[in-house]
């Protein structure tokens, strides 16, 4: 042995092959391959951490060692493993039972009603491995009847107590008929708060969505994408970051339009707080402001809204009263108890602002299943249905936008964001899934050389196997809920995400694997069950094999014309886009075209202090003016604008032709490209030291409605996807020199 190997085997985590094995059975990687080709090892004090992360204690020799008999014995120790995912027609469950064992009978409770059920020779079954301890046990591989139809079903064989979810999947997500007969769909996307009109109170509400929704459908488009629409903290409005929310299972409750609550008219008192000069003030000063000012539009809301529920309360009719009982009883365990986080939070943090994190709570309430929370959740019963009567109200609202968007093909595109925030209602609730001692993020890269952080909890794959993937059964199906199309932020985490130990630099980070074909087959199930397609965001480091087989499933890739490029920095022709894609000019992390076109984006980037030095700034300018001809260069060769005609305006509508003009399924424009936006949403990497998530479009619904550029979108984006007539790109405000021309 080498003094090096000698030296590994001395480390406090046992022998390097321990600890590896330990590690390895856990799911997480041994390396990765960088952004510049070099092979990254995970190093052994990183593994320490991130099984430490999963609940393995993994400090000591001695600690490793009982952790790896701890994980192999658990391997034997029940016949039926916690969960099978299968797809439809190829059913292999492993089985543990001793051996000699004979003639064993199975039994399938199906999730409609009704069962299969048949019998076998246990040594007859194939065998997969056998274990001489404990009287003898073998593993085989039980093949059970091919006729289990797609669903959530139950296993049990008669020598064991104890049964096993039993899922049976379809091998692809939904598409829209169109999709398959090959036409593309186009629609845009929008920041629901960021919509402005003038009725709502600061910030958009699902009554602007549904007003929207039918601009939208009124002019051919067949989607509207979203931005999360996952529940914030109200106590702490200022916490904007739709990707960090406080929980991806409910509703942004400021996204409620009070003033289409059938109670509302029956409110004396919020009639009369709405009449008061300094409220009357306060709103018109909301809805004139260029951002969203979070914290008055939370106090005016939230005011109203508790004088809303007391008439609710006191004088909603028997059938209201009945349709709020009915979702209150239908709601899951971790829904009720997601109620119960945001009164005790709100208490909390009315006593102490910084006491508002669950970790802060005194420490008998830091447990939900304690007895001083189901206490408190008795004694404050009225604040936890006023929890759950605001997600009502918000379910009912974004239904109603939903039920607007029916004429078209594919409805509301939501998004569901990677991970819940630490504070948040996710690592309270579920403790067990949810991996609170790491951080998700990224490992550094040519963009960002000290990695990423996004101070996002992870799910534990482990512990999602050991629950049969109910949190993730749970969380797609509620973002799904009213949706046409749901995108996945960060789709690779399917397959693995990059963990970060919580307090440690992104560096010392590891992948951790996750059961992708498990993922995928739940994802699939849950789409076809809603007729909802998928897309997945899968930008930044893409494993190899990823794509190919997010396409098999029918997985939509999402592809952003700014990074579709190749070595040479050229821009990749619209043929070359995959047919199974959605493609995007940008995204909320990116600037809006006219600034990108103009370089405000990087005087800005500037100002912020984001550029090293006047030098790297030069730099930057001279690399934009490269793509600005890069770009023109695209757009010249696909044909959709002439070369005269780019001029210095942003070329828009050609921009949108070339998108139309690709062969991706779905074509989708920004609202903020639209309306010609020059300050972006978000500038990665700031937070504090600028306002993100608050910039509200510069038209409101009203102007929108009548605004030509609207639909000279869906003009261009045409099921002929031909830059009709000149009038579409003059209303667009770009120059007409070039004739139309034929973008498909």
């Amino acid at each position: 042995m080498s003094p090096h190997s000698a030296a590994a085997a001395r480390t406090p985590g046992g022998s390097a092959e321990e600890l590896d094995l330990l590690a390895l059975a856990y799911g997480i990687e041994p390396e990765f391959t960088d952004v510049h080709g070099i092979l990254r090892r995970t190093e052994p004090a990183t593994k320490r951490a991130l099984l430490h992360a999963m609940g393995v204690a993994a400090g000591t020799p001695h600690e490793v060692r009982a952790a790896r008999a701890g994980y192999d014995a658990a391997r034997w120790e029940r016949p039926l493993p916690p969960v099978v995912v299968a797809p439809a027609g190829s059913v292999d469950v492993p089985l543990v039972l001793p051996r000699g064992t004979r003639e064993v009978a199975w039994r399938v409770a199906l999730e409609a009603g009704g069962a299969l059920s048949g019998k076998f020779e246990f040594g007859e079954l194939p065998l997969v491995e056998a274990r001489d301890r404990d009287g003898g046990l073998e593993r085989r591989s039980l093949h059970v009847s091919a006729d289990v139809p797609l669903g959530y079903h139950r296993l049990s064989i008669d020598s064991s107590p104890t049964d096993m979810p039993l899922i049976i999947t379809p091998h692809e997500c939904w598409l829209p008929p169109s999709i398959i007969d090959g036409g593309q769909l186009s629609g845009i996307a929008i920041a629901l708060y960021l919509l402005r009109s003038a009725e709502n109170w600061g910030i958009g509400d699902f009554t602007d969505l549904r007003t929207f929704v039918e601009l939208v459908a009124a002019r051919g488009g067949d989607l509207v994408g979203l931005n999360p629409l996952h529940q914030m903290f109200v106590d702490d409005p200022e916490k904007a970051s739709p990707y960090s929310p406080a929980s991806r299972l409910l509703l942004n409750v400021l996204n409620i339009d009070v003033s289409t609550i059938p109670e509302f008219a029956q409110s004396p008192a919020a009639g009369d707080l709405l009449r008061q000069a300094e409220v009357a003030a306060a709103l018109a000063a909301c809805r004139a402001a260029p951002f969203v000012a979070y914290s008055a539009v939370a106090g005016l809301k939230l005011a109203a809204l508790r004088l809303v529920y007391a008439t609710f309360r006191a004088a909603a009719t028997p059938d209201r009263q009945a349709d709020f009982a009915r979702y209150r009883s239908a709601v899951s365990p971790t829904v009720e108890q997601t109620f119960v986080f945001t009164a005790l939070r709100e208490f909390f943090a009315a006593r102490d602002s910084r006491r508002a994190a669950w970790q802060d709570w005194p420490p008998e309430y830091r447990d939900p299943g304690s007895a001083a929370v189901a206490r408190f959740a008795h004694e404050h019963a009225a604040a936890v249905t006023f929890a759950g009567w605001l997600q009502w109200v918000a379910e009912a609202q974004l239904a109603e936008a939903a039920a607007a968007a029916r004429p078209m093909r594919v409805g509301l595109y939501r998004d569901l964001a990677v991970g819940g925030d630490p504070a948040g209602a996710e690592t309270w609730c579920n403790r067990r899934a949810v991996a609170a001692g790491a951080r998700i993020g990224a490992p550094p890269d040519i963009y960002n050389p000290l990695g990423q952080n996004w101070d996002l909890p992870p799910f534990d794959p482990h512990a999602l196997r050991a629950e049969g993937y109910a949190s993730f059964i749970e969380l797609v199906r509620a973002n799904m809920r009213h949706a046409g199309a749901l995108r996945i932020d960060h789709v690779m985490a399917l397959q693995h995400l990059y963990w970060i130990p919580q307090g440690a630099a992104p560096r010392d980070g590891a992948y951790v694997r996750y059961g992708l074909n498990d993922l995928i087959g739940i994802l699939a199930l849950e789409s076809q069950r809603a007729q909802c397609l998928v897309v997945g965001e899968d930008l930044g480091t893409v494993p190899a094999g990823f794509r190919e087989r997010m396409r098999r499933a029918n997985i939509l890739s999402y592809r952003v014309l700014f990074f579709e490029r190749d070595e040479h920095g050229t821009f990749n022709p619209p043929a070359t886009y995959p047919r199974a894609a959605l493609g995007v000019l940008g995204s909320h992390d990116l600037p809006p075209l006219a600034a990108w076109w103009s370089g405000a984006d990087l005087r800005l980037r500037e100002e912020l202090g984001l550029l090293a030095d006047p030098a790297a700034a030069a730099d930057e300018r001279r690399k934009r003016a490269a793509d600005r001809t890069a770009l023109s260069d695209a757009l010249r060769a696909a044909a959709v604008l002439g070369v005269d005609a780019l001029g210095a305006s942003a070329p828009f509508a050609a921009v949108h032709a070339f998108l139309a003009q690709s062969a991706a399924a779905l074509a989708i424009a920004q609202l903020d490209d639209v309306t010609g936006e020059t300050e972006p949403v978000n500038v990665p990497t700031t937070s504090h030291e600028r306002p993100n998530w608050r910039r509200r479009f510069s038209l409101t619904l009203e102007e929108l409605a009548v605004d030509p550029r609207l639909s000279a979108l869906f003009d261009i984006f045409g099921t002929s996807g031909r830059l009709r007539t000149p009038e579409s790109a003059q209303a667009l405000g770009e120059p007409t020199g070039a004739a139309p021309r034929s973008v498909r």
